[in-house]
This record gives C-alpha cells, structure tokens and sequence, in this order.
C-alpha cells in the first residue's frame, strides 16, 4: 500500500516537473525572442533556469564557485541526466556558451531556445560537418568564448563516469584556456536516462580547480580533468569497472 501510494505520488510530481518546465520554456522562449542582446538572453535564460529548479523543488548547492576563473575557459562536466544542461545555465556565470549535439537543433522550440542563448552545436555523425564545427569552436576559444562541454558525450542509467572525448580539451590546448573541471552529483537521481518520471531532490555541483592547458598534451588534459572528476563523484570509473546500476 504504501509503495504504490509513493508511486502515485512520484507520478504526480513528474507531471507537475514536466508541465512547469514547458511553461517555463515557452515564457523563456517568447522573452527571448523579444530581448534584442545575447547578453540580455543569458540573463534571461539563467533566472528562469534558476526559478524553475525551485518550483520543482529541486535543490541546488554550489561548491567552489570561486575557483572559477576570471579569464576565458573551458568547463567540462560529467553528464549523467536530462536536467544537467539546465543546472550549469542556473550556476555559472552567463559568460560560458555551452556545446550541444546538433540533433538538439531540430528540436522543437527547444532549438530554438538553445540558439537564441548563444548554444554552439557540434555534429557528431558526420566527419566533414563536424570539422567545420570543430573549426568554428577552436576561433571561437580563441577569441576569448567560454564554454561549457559534457565530454561523455550521452549518458545511460549506469552509475558511474564513462569515457571522455577530446574535442573540449583540444579546444583548450589550443586557445591556451585553462580546463574547469566540475562534478555535478545527485542529477541521475532526480532523472536518470531510463525513465520519463522525474523525481525532486538535491544536486551539489562541485567546480574543481582548474587545469592549466600551457605545456599540457591533449591527452593529459583530459585524463586528468576525468581524474578529478572521477574522485569528487565516488561512482564506478566505467572505463575499468563492472558498472552499478540506480537502485
């Protein structure tokens, strides 16, 4: 009696999660189109990811928020559930652009949104794309853009931190950006990748000290952002370990 009176409940939590989050996605997106600056759009798309996260009742907590740097950089993360994107936009500074999967672009409204907020979309199927892509980011770092990338590239129910791809570090390496590595932890719980029903609860979001790219290979970035990252979840490294799953 009472798992299924838990059960009803969870069921009517996800359809208020998931209703107020389009409501809050039109209004966003219908200020968006009105606010003329991508600086005035960042602000916007920040105070409604922000508000929307406590009308869900989702918790936030940020930890070393100082030991992000003043200059240009580039911020990797650990992607684990659908709401991680909409967690940094209500955290960081409105400075960083994120890197999305260019599927997202054809998403209904929600493209639409992503661009309106200044999101770089990258192509992950096709080669030649992909480069023009690659190439547009790498100007884009070096002139001084900080962005925001998941290296995992996708995510599934299995706990723990799956490979990550060198695009973001190589970007640093080359636009001499430090790397900001952050572990965002509590997500996959709220909504993890094998279910349409968000739960509410609490997310720390732990920013690293950063990397410094001068002097550093690609590959060494990058293994030592997974590194930290790795140690501040305390989850199985999916590379080496039979994977847990989410009770």
């Amino acid at each position: 009696m009472l798992r299924a009176a838990k059960s009803i409940l969870l069921v009517f939590y996800g359809v208020y999660a998931w209703s107020t989050f389009l409501i809050f996605g039109v209004i966003t997106l219908f200020i968006l189109l009105l606010t003329p600056t991508l600086k005035g759009r960042r602000a916007v798309g920040w105070a409604c990811a922000s508000s929307w996260l406590k009308v869900a009742a989702i918790k936030v907590e940020l930890r070393g928020e100082e030991l992000l740097p003043n200059e240009p950089a580039v911020v990797v993360a650990n992607h684990s559930s659908y709401v991680d994107g909409v967690l940094l936009k209500a955290v960081l500074p409105t400075r960083f652009t994120f890197v999305i999967k260019k599927e997202m672009a054809q998403v209904p409204l929600a493209g639409l949104l992503l661009r309106r907020l200044g999101a770089e979309f990258v192509d992950r199927v096709n080669r030649h794309s992909g480069a023009a892509d690659a190439r547009r980011l790498m100007r884009a770092a070096t002139g001084g853009t900080s962005m925001v990338f998941f290296p995992e590239g996708t995510f599934t129910g299995k706990v723990g931190l799956a490979r990550f791809h060198g695009g973001a570090f190589t970007i640093a390496s080359r636009a001499a950006a430090p790397v900001v590595p952050i572990a965002i932890k509590g997500a996959r719980q709220i909504l993890r990748g094998d279910t349409i029903w968000p739960r509410p609860g609490r997310v720390v979001i732990e920013v690293l000290s950063a990397i410094a790219s001068e002097n550093r290979a690609v590959t060494e970035l990058r293994d030592l952002s997974r590194a930290r990252i790795l140690v501040a979840l305390g989850e199985p490294d999916l590379m080496n370990d039979e994977p847990a799953t989410v009770p």
